[in-house]
């Protein structure tokens, strides 16, 4: 799928984390992620390698294992981040399950 903005990929974004299960491992991917890239900086380097593991290792397994797609990160890497830290921004104000009714749960399909 081709997306000409971010206003646009958002709501795919959004269909494609249809599960609760889906949005909370996101939620503690990023969260895990966000405080091993603070421990890195201030404490010891070598932990930054293990940023992505946790960030795309938690958020990959939702979908491959919960959700049942592939993550928009293949296709929409930049997006699929920018993304991701907006929904976790959402998650954490408890504004997300709006923005899913707002949006309309229907999950659309991907194209492989």
């Amino acid at each position: 799928m081709n997306f000409r903005s971010f206003d646009e990929f958002w709501p795919f974004y959004v269909t494609q984390h249809s599960k609760p299960a889906t949005r909370r491992w996101h939620f503690v991917g990023t969260l895990l992620s966000i405080m091993l890239f603070t421990y890195s900086v201030f404490f010891n380097r070598w932990f930054l390698l293990a940023v992505p593991f946790a960030g795309y290792g938690c958020a990959w397994y939702s979908h491959f294992f919960v959700e049942g797609n592939l993550p928009t990160t293949f296709g929409h890497p930049l997006w699929s981040l920018v993304c991701d830290y907006k929904m976790f921004g959402l998650m954490l104000t408890g504004k997300m399950d709006r923005e899913m009714k707002r949006l309309g749960k229907r999950p659309i399909l991907q194209a492989l």
